[in-house]
């Protein structure tokens, strides 16, 4: 596969904190609870990056780390009983692996520090009081989506330059999905494109999902992050490419496996960064003291092929 890939860094808004450096191999075992819709298997790229960069960090699973993994497949209302269960189980802390599981966590406690990756405003969603003081028990990693959307209609306006309507592929039972679909339509009737949403929050609703974007001819189409809908990446990937519509990808890997376009932070690096705090807190940093960061270089891949 052929790809094109730039490199794009943001100049404002960085909070960069790096890990402990020559950090000492802890001497107490540690249980961190890490939730995540999805399973093992489409999630496996997230979960290596946080256990590699707790490695790092002197922390090794089987030695004096516990992990205690909980998968909510396609369900995200499963997370809310998995949350409450990572919560009895008295874990130090829990990485809530995508807004829904920083949702479900939030609901959970109060108390335990929770460590999240999500590419929305966790202000906007409630998670923390600001980036720079979170307060309370909630930190972690915000990959700028809403204000990396305007750029990506814009990206995909410029493939397409006769584009005048599009199809947005949501799962909405994301909870962060109401909050990124005005910022999508403002820019897009700016744009004089016509977005339609459409919604799947599993594979049967995908199904009919992609049917109504094959009936309707769509000329362009962009797929919001969401777990449950990168777990059926090559079922959109092959449909697309059957349909030959030009797709814009929000999340990372979509154009490495054949997808057209993506504009989006290293979801690895974020993940890291995560791990990092996560570390941060089991020596006895408070998730309230450590400013939420966000990705300062964001990646425009186009697969040549696929063009």
């Amino acid at each position: 596969m052929i790809s094109r890939r730039a490199v794009l860094a943001l100049g404002a808004g960085l909070l960069v904190t790096p890990g402990p450096a020559g950090a000492q191999t802890p001497k107490k075992t540690a249980r961190v609870g890490l939730l995540s819709p999805g399973d093992p298997k489409t999630r496996a790229s997230a979960v290596d990056a946080v256990r590699k960069a707790l490695r790092g960090q002197g922390w090794v699973e089987g030695d004096n780390l516990v992990i205690e993994y909980r998968y909510g497949g396609e369900d995200y209302e499963r997370l809310r009983a998995l949350a409450k269960e990572l919560v009895r189980l008295k874990v130090d802390v829990i990485l809530a692996a995508s807004a829904p599981s920083a949702q479900a966590a939030k609901e959970a406690t109060a108390t335990t520090p929770i460590v999240f990756v999500t590419g929305n405003d966790p202000v906007r969603a409630g998670f923390v009081a600001s980036f720079a003081r979170p307060g309370g028990n909630m930190t972690g990693q915000a990959g700028l989506g809403p204000e990396l959307d305007r750029k990506r209609i814009e990206l995909l306006k410029t493939m397409v330059p006769t584009l005048s309507a599009a199809a947005l592929l949501v799962n909405p039972t994301n909870p962060m999905t109401a909050q990124r679909l005005p910022g999508f339509k403002a820019t897009a009737q700016e744009l004089k494109i016509d977005v339609r949403t459409v919604g799947a929050s599993d594979g049967k609703q995908l199904d009919a999902a992609l049917r109504e974007i094959g009936r309707a001819g769509t000329a362009g189409l962009i797929v919001l992050e969401d777990p449950t809908l990168i777990a059926y990446r090559k079922r959109i990937i092959d449909f697309v490419a059957q349909h030959r519509v030009p797709t814009m990808y929000t999340s990372y890997g979509w154009a490495e496996q054949g997808g057209l376009m993506e504009y989006t932070p290293d979801t690895r690096e974020l993940y890291s960064r995560a791990a990092i705090y996560v570390d941060r807190i089991l020596r006895g940093a408070k998730p309230g003291d450590l400013p939420v960061e966000q990705p300062t270089k964001f990646e425009l891949v186009i697969n040549l092929k696929t063009a």
